[in-house]
């Protein structure tokens, strides 16, 4: 049976302050584990307004500490964006804490404007190093690290956190040099990246085959077109942060269905749509067998948000009974 696991952004929604988006990022967690989900990841977004999700380790302590079964992590800590000594720390207490439970998923993303590189204090160059900060990070916890001779990350050193790889760009590459899992949006060069993975994927005391899970925005409705509405205004907020940069407040689908936008505007909200998939139970068990034949992925990681808490809960419960 193939795992469904969740990755939350903490989505402002209109009307709501930040803090009010992170605690219901906890809430939703508690409802994931109930519901049966079997991860639940948090993000990191540094500078966005509409949101709250900056600081992925903080957050996902207070969501282990919510939860008591489900497995927590991120998706992902940035690491070009940290000292990797530092989050070797981090999720050492974390795993000390949830022993067994926490999930470390990284990237190699760097802010997305100069200033907030200037304020991170790491430039574009850092993401060429990511293979290496990841080598350091990882000798952190079997105490081989030769970076930094006499330094040891404490409690860090003997523990395990489960680790994976958010396959952008070299990605994939790297997470199969390495022996990681790999986590990969679902887009038009998955495939691709999949079949690259698996045939270079060289086995590690962390991960002893390929394993590869797929994120992808999906929702379920009562029919199909309640189903569609639900991805509007994530899609929305996307399309406009791509042509205002900044990334707005959930609204209700209505009301953005209803906007005049310009022609760019439309074309970004239709491409940030794609890839999406949406349905009935039927019509969405259908195209997630699919999915699944196509990628053979070990687990899907599911993104959906939306303005109405009470219709995302919906959706997730209907999903969670198709797999």
């Amino acid at each position: 049976m193939t795992r469904l696991s969740i990755l939350d952004r903490s989505l402002v929604r209109q009307g709501q302050d930040p803090a009010s988006a992170l605690r219901d990022t906890v809430r939703f967690a508690q409802q994931a584990e109930e519901l049966g989900y079997h991860r639940f990841w948090v993000s990191e977004h540094h500078s966005v307004p509409g949101v709250a999700g900056s600081a992925p380790t903080v957050l996902a302590a207070a969501v282990a500490g919510a939860t008591g079964e489900i497995r927590v992590g991120t998706g992902g800590v940035m690491l070009p964006n940290h000292r990797p000594l530092v989050v070797a720390e981090q999720f050492g207490v974390l795993e000390s804490l949830h022993p067994g439970r926490i999930d470390m998923g990284l990237g190699r993303s760097v802010g997305f404007t100069g200033g907030i590189r200037d304020a991170l204090g790491h430039g574009k160059d850092d993401a060429d190093d990511f293979g290496g900060q990841l080598e350091e990070l990882l000798g952190y916890f079997t105490g081989t690290q030769r970076a930094h001779p006499g330094v040891h990350a404490l409690p860090a050193e003997g523990l395990s956190p489960q680790v994976f790889v958010l396959a952008m760009g070299a990605g994939a590459d790297i997470a199969a040099a390495h022996g990681l899992p790999m986590v990969i949006g679902h887009g038009s060069r998955t495939l691709e990246a999949i079949t690259r993975y698996r045939s270079s994927f060289r086995p590690s005391g962390w991960a002893a085959r390929p394993y590869v899970i797929v994120a992808v925005n999906v929702a379920v409705g009562e029919t199909s077109s309640q189903a569609a509405l639900l991805q509007v205004p994530e899609a929305w907020a996307t399309a406009h942060s791509r042509t205002r940069g900044s990334f707005p407040p959930l609204r209700p689908a209505a009301e953005i269905l209803a906007l005049d936008m310009t022609d760019r505007e439309r074309a970004l909200f239709e491409e940030s749509r794609k890839g999406q998939i949406h349905g009935t139970t039927a019509q969405v068990s259908l195209a997630l067998d699919t999915l699944l034949d196509t990628t053979a992925a070990d687990e899907l990681l599911i993104t959906m948000n939306t303005y109405s808490p009470e219709d995302r809960l919906a959706s997730y419960r209907r999903l969670i009974t198709l797999l």
